[in-house]
């Protein structure tokens, strides 16, 4: 600065808060502490973890979560002007927090909250591509030493369905997510009694596992059961999409490749489920791709009503 220039008060401010930043990795307030721990329980996101301060990004367990799962993150600035963001990978949330109302900011206030939340952002994409990266090497090596599954694997049997190109691992199915162009990105394991879980840090969204190769239609169902029914019974190729909110990531990414196919979005009629989530998704992906859309016409999925289970 020359001599005789005055100072800014944004220019100050900034100052301010560099020098701040540069030693907020001390003890910071416990209000400060517990006003975001709040904001974490509002999220759904509650933790018995510690809140540290100091711009770094950290991880935590959420309540009712794996222990040691650390599927939350936030990253937190105790100094002048406590704020920062949080989230969790497993449940696609984040979020940014300031404990003083945006109101009540100055100008360089809201200047220094906007670089602090883009620099957040940045923390955490780098950190989940990172995961993603590990979920794609670890995916890859366990699908590269895993055996064929035996075609009575106990869940197909229970099911009803035939071995699709699945392999198996510690006694559970292994099914590939892949995406439109082929790349693993993770895995999804079936236990003989039913439960499912993903490989942590891997992508779901827009990833799907390919029954059949399509000519003319393509199906789009929710789980590997389904998917399976519904090829064995029509001979149409069909993509599991996971869950139902992946059909309309999985819808997107199919007709993207597929300009001019027929896609048929099939649902779960989850009748029983306040808002009927299956067949309120299928609908939304159905219109967003300009697909047909099937229902079973009983309550449940096409596996149900292939097995003649549904009521």
């Amino acid at each position: 600065m020359e001599p005789g220039q005055k100072e800014s008060p944004a220019a100050n401010g900034a100052e301010k808060f560099t020098r701040h930043h540069r030693t907020n990795s001390r003890a910071f307030p416990q209000d400060i502490a517990v006003a975001f721990k709040a904001a974490l329980d509002k999220a759904g996101l509650p933790t018995k973890d510690k809140i540290t301060a100091g711009g770094k990004m950290h991880r935590f367990t959420v309540e009712g979560d794996k222990p040691g799962s650390k599927n939350g993150w936030y990253i937190l600035y105790g100094d002048s002007l406590p704020a920062g963001a949080y989230g969790c990978w497993k449940r696609g949330i984040s979020e940014t927090w300031c404990l003083k109302p945006d109101q009540q900011m100055t100008a360089a206030e809201r200047v220094e909250f906007s670089r602090r939340m883009i620099e957040a952002r940045k923390a955490r994409e780098a950190e989940e591509e990172a995961r993603r990266r590990a979920a794609r090497e670890k995916a890859a090596a366990i699908w590269q030493a895993a055996p064929p599954a035996p075609d009575n694997h106990p869940y197909l049997a229970a099911k009803g369905v035939r071995n699709h190109g699945l392999r198996q691992h510690n006694r559970a199915l292994v099914i590939p997510l892949r995406d439109s162009y082929g790349i693993l990105h993770s895995l999804q394991f079936i236990d003989g009694t039913g439960n499912k879980r993903f490989l942590s840090g891997g992508r779901i969204q827009g990833c799907y596992f390919a029954i059949g190769s399509p000519i003319e239609s393509l199906c789009i169902a929710e789980g590997y059961a389904t998917a399976a029914s519904i090829n064995e019974s029509t001979h149409l190729p069909v993509a599991v999409a996971f869950n139902c909110g992946n059909l309309l990531p999985v819808a997107q990414a199919l007709r993207a490749k597929f300009k001019t196919i027929e896609i048929i979005l099939c649902a779960d009629n989850d009748t029983r489920t306040p808002g009927n989530p299956g067949l309120t998704k299928a609908m939304e992906a159905a219109a967003a791709v300009g697909a047909r859309l099937a229902v079973p016409s009983c309550h449940g999925d096409f596996n149900d009503l292939y097995r003649g289970a549904g009521q």
